[in-house]
């Protein structure tokens, strides 16, 4: 199939599906003898592994680890396992830091209230911070 066929059996773009060629997350594909791409079924569900991917936080670099493995005929279950557990982790440092945040900015807010504004000096920019 031709690039605006796939991009529209894969929900996405033509410029995406460059992208993903130029970045190697879709092999080149062969040539009509008028020179248009021709994808072959396979790249949409290639496609759809890489949205999934992307959303699941994953690099383009990590997808791109996974696809390297699949193509040279190993199964990436247990990398792709790995990267998701890696992405836990991150998230659960990013929620714990977001929740010092929080925490942090609610005492603030608190002590804003108990501080009149008119009562900030001319040499402070905010008695609130």
């Amino acid at each position: 199939m031709r690039i605006g066929e796939l991009a529209k059996a894969a929900d996405t773009t033509t410029k995406a599906l460059r992208f993903y060629e130029a970045e190697r997350l879709l092999p080149t594909s062969p040539r009509t003898s008028s020179g248009y791409r021709d994808y072959g079924l396979d790249a949409v569900a290639r496609i759809g592994f890489i949205h999934r991917g992307q959303a699941a936080g994953l690099t383009l670099a990590q997808i791109r680890q996974v696809l390297n493995i699949r193509d040279d005929g190993q199964p990436p279950c247990t990398h792709v396992r790995d990267l998701l557990d890696t992405r836990l982790a991150a998230i659960d440092e990013q929620l714990t830091q977001l929740q010092d945040l929080r925490n942090t900015l609610t005492e603030l807010r608190a002590q804003a209230d108990q501080i009149a504004p008119d009562t900030c000096r001319a040499d402070q920019v905010c008695r609130y911070l």
